[in-house]
């Protein structure tokens, strides 16, 4: 006999729901949000971090989330220095990480990489300027004429 107000059959508690989660677990971050998440923090902070530091740091900017495990930190700090996006120097047995570049100088490294990955380059660039909008075509423009022959 089942006892009242039990519903629940053996086997379905901490069973997953429609979209794969338990129910008290949280939601699992987008592709490349965590690696966002570490940029922003290393951004902020202004300075060379330790792993443990940048743990520390998306713990309280995350403070509903589940504190991250240190090895998974230092797998994302691992893949974004293996992608040139940070450098890294030794500091005792461990590694401090920097940013390689600003936000923008990120961006167009990305944009560059893509662009090289490309087997006709001339497709690529003549699509994406016929797509900007007037405003950014003529940032283009000026970019380019300032960094013609005699300029910047």
């Amino acid at each position: 006999m089942r006892e009242a107000g039990k519903s629940a059959q053996p086997g379905q508690a901490g069973r997953p729901g429609r979209d794969g989660r338990v129910a008290d677990e949280p939601a699992r971050r987008g592709p490349g949000e965590l690696a966002a998440a570490v940029m922003h923090v290393l951004w902020d902070a202004g300075r060379p971090l330790s792993p443990g530091e940048v743990q520390a740091a998306l713990a309280a900017r995350d403070e509903g989330t589940s504190r991250l495990s240190y090895s998974t930190v230092v797998t994302i700090l691992s893949r974004l220095h293996a992608k040139k996006a940070l450098a890294r120097r030794r500091a005792g047995r461990a590694f401090r990480y920097s940013p390689a570049a600003d936000e923008a100088g990120l961006a167009a490294r990305r944009l560059a990489a893509m662009l090289d990955r490309e087997p006709d380059r001339d497709a690529v660039l003549s699509r994406f300027v016929a797509g900007l909008s007037e405003r950014d075509e003529q940032l283009l423009r000026s970019l380019l004429d300032d960094s013609g022959p005699g300029g910047g």
